[in-house]
């Protein structure tokens, strides 16, 4: 495996008119489900599900993100979700945060490593000016020293606070050693020595590259498509296709291991000292097909924190509660993770323990993931399974009922494929798995490696924090159990 030291490989310091053109538009929709699609002359998308109720939820989706920045551009999308919301050409800040405020305030911009979302939710007689707000904000800022200054002395402050944050900042720099120098694993989060550098140019150059029409989708959950295509239409019909071409590189799965030691974290009164430790194997992309026995698997697995075990819905009866939380008493927290993108994904489990037992935290880990691909006892049984499978088709049903969730999903469902798949069909595939089926998916991810089209390496990628050596050999440990080879 190739072992890194944090110096040498992530660090805090280098570390987001209709009527005259409906002739051109090509639009498709699925007699399965309210589900409908329009695209613009000019590339950009119109996604609709016309679910009825008292409110409406509204959103554009940029194809942007960290994976996308390179070098020269790092830490950008970052400082856009910052920038969201501020002035623009047709709003003052304070303007905008008025018409918000009025409309109920309850939009949000989030930047991620695939994609830069803004959305809000609305009574639906505010549909209408919500969306101009929105598309005022993506296409229109006025981006100037002083507002540019102010968001990223924020950011500089949100970095240092996610620092003494386990369990938020090892996730990042989770995807950071498992993609090395490369798309999934660019920094979320922009590094601190970055932030004195980016200037106004800087975002203007961003915003050129990536916020163009084809690389926009506006998704609407509760509105008619035809009002939905006729306010993208006027907000958006005259933007131009952009100039400056975008590569989209591969992920190039490398894995790898970094020892944080010890890193100065927030305590938690009364709370003994934590040390923590990830290990993940690459995953399945979105348009996997075997995405959704992957996420079987997850929900199999389950487990959160000892002080929430065996609480009504609170998983108490998936593996990793069962087999870990009920019986250790020094593991404070043992989850499993599924984070999956475009074209990869990581899948693996997480503790954070008593120092004291942190050489027993390997062999937990490895010895629950060798159990999910094996035939014999203490491998997977048929009525887990069944109880996964059920879990997993409630939770997505329950999504249903925040219009939020449902525009996400929408949102980022035609971002990445260009459809959307309806939540019956999802539940249908997922009724039609076996217990074989989730054993072979098992097998794929964490013995024989995902081999996506990018993959490097089919070895684990393992983080952790704590007194140097406290974990013992992990890498050891895993090869003893038949893991990533």
């Amino acid at each position: 495996m190739n072992r890194m030291r944090l110096s040498g490989c992530v660090s805090r310091r280098s570390m987001p008119v209709f009527r005259s053109a409906v002739r051109h538009i090509s639009s498709q929709s699925s007699s399965s489900s309210l589900f409908k699609l329009t695209t613009l002359p000019n590339g950009l998308q119109v996604a609709t599900d016309g679910s009825p109720g008292h409110f409406s939820a509204l959103g554009l989706y940029v194809n942007a993100g960290s994976r996308y920045e390179g070098t020269s551009l790092t830490g950008l999308s970052h400082i856009m979700d910052r920038l969201a919301y501020q002035s623009t050409q047709d709003f003052s800040a304070e303007e905008m945060n008025e018409n918000l405020s009025k409309l109920g305030g309850n939009n949000m911009c989030v930047s991620s490593r695939e994609s830069i979302i803004y959305q809000a939710a609305v009574f639906n007689k505010d549909v209408t000016p919500m969306f101009n707000l929105l598309a005022s904000t993506v296409q229109r800022p006025i981006i100037n020293q002083e507002e540019l200054q102010i968001q990223k002395e924020t950011a500089e402050y949100e970095i240092g606070e996610i620092w003494q944050k386990p369990d938020l900042i090892l996730p990042e720099l989770l995807h950071t050693v498992a993609y090395e120098n490369n798309t999934l694993g660019n920094p979320l989060l922009c590094p601190e020595d970055r932030l004195p550098a980016i200037t106004v140019d800087d975002v203007l150059l961003y915003r050129q590259k990536f916020y163009t029409p084809e690389r926009i989708v506006a998704a609407f959950v509760g509105v008619e498509h035809e009002v939905a295509v006729q306010l993208a239409t006027d907000q958006f019909g005259s933007l131009e296709r952009g100039a400056i071409r975008v590569e989209n590189e591969v992920s190039r799965y490398t894995g790898g291991s970094v020892d944080l030691g010890q890193m100065p974290t927030q305590h938690v009164p009364n709370q003994p000292e934590l040390v923590h430790v990830f290990v993940a194997f690459e995953g399945l992309s979105i348009t996997d097909p075997d995405i959704y026995a992957l996420a079987t698997l997850q929900t199999l697995l389950g487990g959160g924190g000892s002080f929430s075990a065996g609480g009504p819905g609170k998983g108490m009866y998936s593996r990793l509660y069962t087999n870990v939380l009920n019986r250790y008493g020094f593991v404070e927290t043992c989850a499993s993770f599924n984070h999956s993108y475009s074209d990869s994904g990581l899948f693996g489990i997480t503790i954070s323990c008593l120092p004291s037992h942190a050489s027993l935290a390997p062999a937990i880990i490895a010895s629950q993931l060798a159990y999910c691909t094996s035939n014999f006892s203490g491998g997977l049984t048929e009525i887990e399974v069944k109880r996964a499978k059920n879990q997993l088709r409630s939770s997505l049903l329950m999504n249903l009922e925040s219009k939020m969730v449902e525009l996400e999903d929408l949102g980022r469902q035609v971002q990445v494929a260009g459809k959307k798949v309806p939540v019956s069909e999802m539940c249908e595939k997922i009724d039609q798995l076996t217990l074989k089926d989730i054993r072979r998916v098992a097998r794929r991810v964490l013995k024989d490696g995902a081999k996506n089209q990018g993959t490097i390496s089919t070895g684990p990628t393992v983080i952790t924090q704590g007194r140097p050596g406290v974990f013992g050999d992990i890498e050891a440990e895993i090869k003893k159990y038949g893991l990533g080879i």
